[in-house]
């Protein structure tokens, strides 16, 4: 009979399904003697551990684009120059560019510019012993006499020369224009340090 009955009760407390929520009481002493119960969910789920949040990298500043300079720079150097004066301008013989640059005065301090290849070699005649100077003047020789003398505009402008031909190094500059498209000028420094200007928009000179 016994044995009838716990196997009833166990029957019909598998048909009940899952035991309920089971409530345990913890009793704890108070200072004021009362008794706090507190209700603790024997079967709460733990949450999970939220996921370390991912470190956000720092954006790295970019690097700032280089400009291009808007203004050309100019350009200043030494070279090697000779030069000789005449009796209505002078004569400027530029050894980087094999050029003889002619100054023809139309106005104090200011005058015509001319560009020629210098077309001197070793071996051609230095000078023409049928051209006499006048007292006090001279023949230009070599590279300044071939130009002077192959070419009668350039003899009758300039006239004789009243110096020998110097050769020395001196300062040159070139500046150009703000565009590309736009001349610019030439600063070349005399045997006495004066500073002539030469401007390629209209080939005339001053004396800077």
């Amino acid at each position: 009979m016994l044995f009838s009955l716990a196997l009833l009760v166990l029957l019909v407390a598998a048909c009940q399904g899952p035991p309920p929520t089971q409530i345990i009481l913890v009793v704890t002493a108070t200072p004021d003697g009362e008794v706090a119960a507190v209700q603790t969910d024997a079967t709460a789920e733990v949450s999970p551990t939220d996921e370390p949040t991912e470190e956000v990298q720092a954006t790295s500043t970019p690097e700032a684009t280089p400009t291009v300079d808007p203004f050309p720079t100019p350009t200043i150097t030494q070279i090697q120059v000779a030069e000789q004066v005449f009796e209505n301008g002078r004569m400027f013989w530029l050894q980087p560019t094999n050029q003889v640059w002619v100054m023809i005065v139309t106005e104090e301090g200011e005058g015509d510019w001319q560009i020629y290849e210098d077309t001197f070699a070793e071996g051609d005649i230095e000078f023409d012993p049928d051209l006499t100077p006048p007292d006090g003047f001279e023949q230009p020789e070599r590279g300044f006499g071939k130009l002077w003398r192959e070419n009668p505009e350039i003899r009758e402008a300039l006239g004789w020369a009243v110096t020998p031909e110097f050769g020395f190094v001196t300062r040159y500059e070139y500046h150009p224009g703000k565009t590309e498209d736009e001349p610019g000028y030439h600063v070349v420094l005399s045997l006495y340090e004066e500073a002539f200007r030469f401007n390629e928009a209209d080939q005339t000179w001053r004396l800077n």
